[in-house]
């Protein structure tokens, strides 16, 4: 095979980033404008929200950003509010957020750790929030490496936290692949020396990811074809 580990990213990688956060995200901006309209209108604006879509737009750094940059743009319109208060909230909430595998996720993961493959997850959501899904999936024991952004190695687009994966795992860096759904997930790939794959199940398009990515698939589903291709 091309590779001896994958990392994956979190959301948009394996969960498919619309289905998962758009409507968590709309009632997590009325819940912060307390029923305020005009309120709400400015966070929505903040964290690049369409309201009427009730979608982030593709240029939101929420897509690829860690939640304390999410708290820091709420607390920037939100008069007397706590940025550290509305971290741990987003946190918290984002464990419950309703979840859309990208395909059917324990056969999935159970067929690459047949094929000897170690497996991690890095994503700049909170290392609270990401133990909490994959444990709600119930994948949890398929990852050897699990790490969000506030896990102690960095966030993407830094390749460290990359490279502790493969650090632990003993694994070249070469012979990692690491997938994800944003320009922030691929250039870390690049920079950790790995493999990289780009998948259409968040915001961006083809286009958008082909510049950074070895190959550009339409989900992870893909991904056992060419790694053995």
């Amino acid at each position: 095979m091309r590779a001896d580990g994958v990392l994956f990213d979190k959301d948009g990688t394996l969960f498919d980033f619309g289905a998962t956060w758009n409507a968590w995200a709309y009632t997590a901006i009325q819940e912060f404008a307390s029923g305020e309209v005009g309120l709400a209108a400015k966070i929505a604006e903040a964290l690049a929200f369409d309201m009427d879509a009730r979608s982030f737009r593709a240029d939101s750094f929420v897509i690829a950003g860690t939640n304390r940059e999410a708290a820091e743009a709420v607390a920037a319109v939100v008069a007397g509010s706590d940025v550290d208060a509305i971290e741990r909230k987003l946190a918290v909430d984002a464990a419950e957020a309703p979840l859309a595998p990208a395909v059917p996720l324990v056969p999935y993961l159970s067929g690459l750790r047949a094929k000897g493959l170690k497996l991690g997850v890095m994503t700049n959501d909170s290392a609270y929030s990401a133990k909490a899904q994959l444990q709600s999936a119930a994948v949890t024991d398929l990852f050897d490496f699990i790490a969000g952004f506030d896990s102690g190695y960095g966030a993407k687009p830094d390749p460290d936290p990359l490279l502790a994966f493969a650090d632990q795992q003993a694994l070249a860096p070469e012979r990692v692949v690491m997938v994800g759904d944003s320009t922030h997930d691929l250039i870390a790939g690049r920079r950790a020396g790995m493999q990289t794959i780009g998948v259409l199940t968040g915001m961006a398009p083809t286009e958008e990811l082909a510049p950074y990515a070895d190959v550009v698939l339409p989900n992870i589903g893909h991904i056992p074809g060419w790694l053995t291709a």
